[in-house]
């Protein structure tokens, strides 16, 4: 502490003085931020936010405050009633069900406006997002929160852009003491040029977390045995991606996703790499759970009228692996009959 009474710290990285006597919500008012819509570590310790305004701010803290923004992937969203009765043909993670068997993210749109007006032409009922520290310079900045109401559609917090399982964890302990959550998406990837999972510290950061009472979706590998491994780690879904993030190359390999999905008992969700309708619905044709995408939505001419095609080829998709594929013939069947020809 100095003589005139302040305190040093370090706020997301930011170094500040402070009086002392402050408390965290003391200091996140004082920051123009809103201590209900936050989440703080202090010297890599979460500070439950009901604490807030008892814990002092001391000499020498490490502040990281954070929040929800746009990142990845209920019927409000989609125009439709949350009371409403779940259909015949809804899936269920962790406990929760849903209609939709699509999630979008809410990364790399030009707007939120944009981002919001997607996800209700997608019908989504689940929307990805990113843990990031709240911009301590400009506080009153537009949130993903004032736009995309996490009480009506479903947040799920995830990882993206974590090298190490350790930084995976962290970022998910914040996540859920910024909004309750359980239900998350975890990633860690292993270099930034293919953006490919790491699956020794996936299955290791999947273990912590289930331990920590997590319910962790897990981004991995299209690989039956690594999907086996994580199924007995904890992981309630299994997320192999279709191509590298962001490509838009749709899946590569389909044999691969599908002996994941006659191997597991959890849902399989497509994850990365789809890049028009088309590939969406293929993913469900696979017998997959449905299907999660950010960039072909964000980056497409029209992300509205993509997501709304994204919808209707997921739920074509689907119908088309209920109704039951005809079978492949080496050669020709004709579909008139022969009999009684003239």
């Amino acid at each position: 502490m100095s003589v005139d009474g302040t305190v040093s710290i370090h706020v997301n990285g930011e170094h500040r003085r402070v009086r002392q006597g402050m408390t965290i919500a003391d200091l996140a008012s004082e920051l123009g931020l809103v201590p209900e819509k936050v989440a703080v570590e202090r010297n890599l310790e979460i500070v439950p936010r009901s604490t807030l305004s008892q814990v002092l701010v001391e000499d020498g803290d490490e502040l990281e405050i954070v929040h929800f923004v746009g990142g990845g992937d209920h019927p409000v969203a989609g125009g439709g009633d949350v009371s409403a009765p779940v259909d015949e043909d809804s899936w269920t993670v962790a406990g929760q069900t849903f209609r939709s068997r699509l999630i979008v993210g809410t990364g790399k749109y030009k707007s939120f406006e944009q981002n919001a007006a997607a996800l209700a032409a997608s019908g989504a009922e689940i929307v990805t997002v990113a843990v990031r520290r709240v911009n301590v310079s400009d506080p009153k900045a537009p949130m993903l929160t004032d736009y995309i109401d996490p009480k009506k559609v479903t947040y799920l917090p995830n990882t993206a852009g974590c090298f190490t399982g350790e930084d995976a964890v962290r970022t998910l302990r914040l996540a859920r003491e910024a909004g309750g959550w359980e239900l998350v998406k975890l990633e860690v990837l292993g270099e930034a040029r293919t953006l490919y999972p790491d699956m020794h510290e996936t299955l290791r950061a999947t273990e912590i977390l289930a331990k920590e009472g997590f319910k962790p979706m897990v981004y991995c590998v299209d690989d039956p045995i690594a999907a086996k491994r994580l199924e007995n780690a904890g992981a309630v879904a299994i997320m192999p991606l279709g191509a590298p993030i962001g490509s838009g190359l749709g899946i590569q390999n389909k044999v691969t996703i599908r002996l994941i999905v006659e191997g597991t008992k959890l849902p399989v969700l497509v994850d990365a790499g789809v890049g028009t309708a088309s590939d969406a619905a293929v993913a469900m044709e696979l017998g997959c759970t449905g299907v999660l995408m950010n960039t072909a939505i964000a980056e497409a001419g029209d992300p509205i009228m993509m997501a709304d095609a994204m919808k209707r080829a997921v739920e074509s998709g689907r119908l088309a692996y209920r109704a039951g594929r005809m079978g492949r013939r080496m050669y020709a069947d004709p579909s008139s009959p022969l009999a009684g020809l003239i």
